[in-house]
């Protein structure tokens, strides 16, 4: 096996993610894992401040197994040698990479399928992404072809009146129901509450079960309208075992990002709070 030194990687110019085959990655049983059944990571956003190992090496601490990589983290490449170097420096520290965005998609087919062939060189297993309405066309052949999802990210507020073209489960629903299965959702829970900003009020647990099986990744998170900050699960207005109770009832099996927006010089204490109550929600669910 290749492993590339740890300084002459970070240090490289060109780094890459992703993911292993979703059939080496079975859940734990109930009975051994603290998640309930669930995949528990972390967005690497939520450490965007600090280098790839460190924020590796803080997800590890935590007890997250699993990773979704943004581009900072994990740039777009085609050099096999950096693709190896990342996947054995996640092996180093017992986090799987699952996922990677949010990434743009457009009608522009050879470039969204450089995407896919990076997708597929690590098999990866979700794209989060924000595609253009014109894109899905081009999707629907490359979700066929390589058996990658695409989970359309909600962003809340675009603007001071203005919500994003993505902004809940009805819109992307809706612009997604005649294509391909797996073009569907990572909804995000702290954007969803954000809507509420500009007068629309959405309950997350909902916009789970609305999107039902085309519920393919998901950025978990709690938001104070009032102050505009991300803050520890429960202390906005998010209700995770709800949460959690939709996503089984929608058979969910993907991968939910723990994406921590505040105190980014060092989320790490924030993140611990959230992981406990994951964990007692996960027992009501």
């Amino acid at each position: 096996m290749i492993h590339l030194d740890r300084r002459t990687f970070l240090s490289a110019a060109v780094v890459a993610p992703l993911a292993a085959p979703a059939a080496s990655l079975a859940v734990r049983r109930k009975a051994d894992d603290p998640f309930g059944g669930f995949r528990l990571g972390a967005q690497s956003y939520t450490f965007r401040n600090f280098t790839l190992e460190k924020a590796l090496d803080q997800m590890k601490k935590l007890g997250l197994r699993y990773g979704e990589f943004f581009q900072k983290h994990c740039p777009l490449t085609e050099n096999a040698a950096a693709i190896r170097g990342f996947l054995n420096l996640c092996k180093d520290y017992d986090v799987t990479p699952w996922a990677w965005g949010v990434q743009r998609f457009t009608k522009n087919h050879g470039e969204n399928k450089r995407y896919f062939d990076f997708g597929k060189a690590l098999g990866l297993k979700m794209f989060s992404a924000d595609p253009t309405k014109d894109s899905f066309d081009s999707l629907d052949k490359l979700c066929a072809d390589y058996k990658i999802a695409i989970g359309i990210h909600p962003h809340g507020p675009a603007g001071p009146k203005k919500l994003h073209e993505w902004y809940s489960a009805e819109v992307i629903l809706a612009a997604v129901k005649d294509h391909h299965p797996l073009i569907g959702a990572c909804l995000d829970t702290g954007h969803l509450i954000r809507a509420a900003q500009l007068g629309v009020k959405l309950d997350p647990a909902e916009q789970v079960r609305k999107m039902g099986a085309r519920n393919f990744g998901m950025h978990l998170k709690d938001h104070d309208n009032k102050r505009r900050t991300d803050v520890v699960f429960g202390k906005g207005v998010l209700k995770v075992p709800e949460v959690l109770k939709a996503l089984k009832e929608v058979k969910f099996s993907g991968m939910i990002s723990i994406e921590y927006e505040a105190k980014p010089e060092d989320p790490s204490a924030d993140v611990r709070a959230c992981i406990d109550v994951f964990k007692e929600a996960a027992k009501k669910a």
